[in-house]
């Protein structure tokens, strides 16, 4: 039940007799209560956990044979999500669920270059507010820990990432975490790191270097661990987002931990994805008339595969990460009960886009080529190369993302449902009692900024610094943890010309630059049974839509937007001739 004041308990019961209707009636006001009318003491602290690159059937919970005791423990006492829906690509997820708009609403509607026109800036823009914005003027402490990934980052070539010079690799701070709300960070700005000695690792506003037997994922959770022992007294709630780098590539992971994984993986990626399949339909994660999506076209048969221990190690070591995220989740559910505060904590567990099917390579920009040691880094899915070391930077590629995303098609970047279905795990004891199910309710990354407002009792502000702020995008998720039925909105997607509109059962999809794919995801979410050509009413419809939604949001086509290079050379001649 939703913990009130005494006097609005007091005032419900003498309208509502029968326990049932007092019950919905309780819950529907908790989350309508001004914040000045909740005492910190029944505010709930809340807790956002974000994987990075990882896909919908990673976690046991969802199919997977990786040990995920501990999500899956959260997963047993709270409530999944079985159609929750992220961005495909990470910074704007990012900005997404900071803001509860949709990325080029918030200003990153690609990457961190900026392209010079509003929906591509790449970074924060001012008409956004972050949920820690929102959440600080109303009494609660934010926190961030991890990957930042929503602000400039610069590079004089790979001097900064080489360690080779200490030249700011920023041309400002004003996104920074400390700037956008937070009172206390620990943790990189740049999206892709070592896992052993990150690059662009802060303490608030301050570069700091790991220390020894330092490994990402652990320093997060520890983190993570010291501001629940600090802020958890309950004078006032906090709300903490904690972004784990795992598992995006560089596949690292000590030693241990991928031997342990080893022979799992040496069956190879057909009866693993086979194995998990069948698990979800179990479980219930998935409709058993859904199909699972043919192999990707590039992988071939694990029994024709040549280097199969080379393989089995790339997935050992990807699952090996996701066993150190789980097991610093496991820590910092322990030191809420530790606490006392785990029943009045909202956790919120999701992945920022779906599983990563790039081949890391050598010439690309973020990619370091060697270690502050001046060691060498080995870059590349090569054969002689095995993942998990400090020195080598390798992804396990289109085979294992395959495995990923099963049941769905396609990877991070795309708009179909391997780009953008998240594992959705929600746990809030004193309110949710749900004991472990499922719901098949919509959700969006977007809806989180209303959900943590909803459940504050905090109103979405109006303006930051001077500035008037667009309206946020996302509806609160609280009705649907309460067993409600929440109304129905069209979704939209769009990330480097690839799109998507989801309305009701309908999917309206097109891999950039191809033309619209129709799905009726009741039917065949796996999205094998394209109906454009038998539906051209519902296809014009919803393109329709997704026009209006583009030219009200400012996205922009690939085609259409202005090139990098470009504007690079514009900037330098403006800083070159002022007049």
């Amino acid at each position: 039940m939703c913990r009130l004041s005494k006097p609005i308990q007091l005032r419900l019961s003498r309208i509502y007799s029968c326990p049932v209707i007092w019950v919905v009636a309780l819950c529907s006001l908790a989350l309508s209560v001004p914040a000045q009318s909740i005492t910190n003491t029944n505010r709930p602290n809340i807790i956002i956990i974000l994987a990075d690159d990882m896909g919908f059937s990673d976690l046991g919970c969802y199919g997977s044979e990786i040990p995920t005791p501990n999500l899956d423990q959260l997963a047993a006492g709270g409530l999944r999500f079985t159609q929750f829906y992220n961005t495909p690509r990470c910074c704007p997820s990012r900005a997404a669920l900071l803001t509860g708009l949709y990325p080029q609403e918030a200003g990153i509607g690609a990457m961190m270059e900026d392209r010079g026109i509003p929906g591509y800036l790449g970074e924060l823009n001012t008409n956004c507010v972050t949920i820690a914005e929102a959440l600080h003027p109303a009494g609660y402490h934010t926190l961030a820990v991890g990957k930042w990934h929503v602000s400039h980052v610069i590079f004089d070539g790979k001097k900064q990432l080489n360690f080779e010079t200490n030249a700011p690799y920023w041309d400002n701070q004003l996104n920074w975490p400390l700037q956008r709300g937070f009172e206390n960070f620990y943790g990189t700005i740049h999206g892709v790191t070592s896992y052993y000695d990150p690059f662009s690792l802060v303490s608030n506003n301050v570069p700091v270097r790991a220390g020894t037997n330092f490994y990402y994922p652990d320093a997060i959770a520890n983190h993570a661990v010291a501001n629940i022992q600090k802020y958890g007294d309950g004078t006032n709630p906090f709300f903490m987002y904690v972004a784990f780098t795992a598992a995006h590539w560089p596949l690292q992971a000590p030693a241990a931990d991928i031997a342990r994984n080893l022979k799992t993986y040496e069956a190879g990626w057909d009866v693993i994805r086979s194995n998990r399949y069948a698990r979800q339909i179990q479980l219930g994660v998935i409709d058993k008339e859904w199909a699972l999506s043919p192999r990707d076209s590039r992988v071939a048969p694990w029994e024709s595969v040549v280097h199969k221990k080379w393989e089995a190690n790339r997935m050992a070591t990807y699952a090996a990460m996701i066993e150190r995220m789980d097991a610093g989740i496991g820590r910092i559910m322990a030191e809420l009960r530790a606490k006392q505060i785990d029943r009045n904590t909202l956790v919120i567990f999701l992945a920022d886009n779906g599983a990563c099917d790039e081949v890391v390579e050598p010439a690309w920009y973020d990619v370091p080529s060697k270690t502050r040691s001046g060691t060498t880094v080995q870059v590349g899915n090569h054969f002689d190369i095995w993942a998990g070391p400090e020195n080598v930077w390798q992804s396990y590629g289109p085979p294992w993302a395959n495995v990923s995303d099963t049941p769905f098609r396609l990877y991070k970047h795309f708009t179909h449902e391997g780009g953008i279905s998240t594992p959705f795990i929600v746990h809030w004891p004193d309110v949710i009692h749900t004991n472990g199910g499922f719901t098949s309710q919509i959700g969006h990354i977007t809806d989180l900024m209303s959900t943590c407002l909803d459940a504050a009792g905090v109103t979405y502000p109006n303006a930051r610094n001077g500035h008037a702020l667009v309206p946020t995008e996302g509806k609160s998720l609280l009705p649907i943890f309460a067993g409600q039925t929440r109304a129905e909105r069209p979704l939209f997607w769009e990330h480097e010309g690839n799109r998507a509109v989801r309305l009701g059962k309908w999917k309206l999809v097109s891999r950039y630059p191809d033309a619209w794919e129709l799905y009726d995801t009741e039917a065949d979410r796996t999205e094998l049974n394209d109906l454009a050509a038998k539906n051209p009413d519902q296809v014009k419809k919803m393109s329709a839509l997704y026009e209006a939604w583009a030219a009200r949001c400012n996205v922009v086509s690939p085609d259409k937007l202005p090139p990098v290079e470009k504007l690079k050379a514009a900037k330098m001649a403006l800083e070159d001739d002022p007049d």
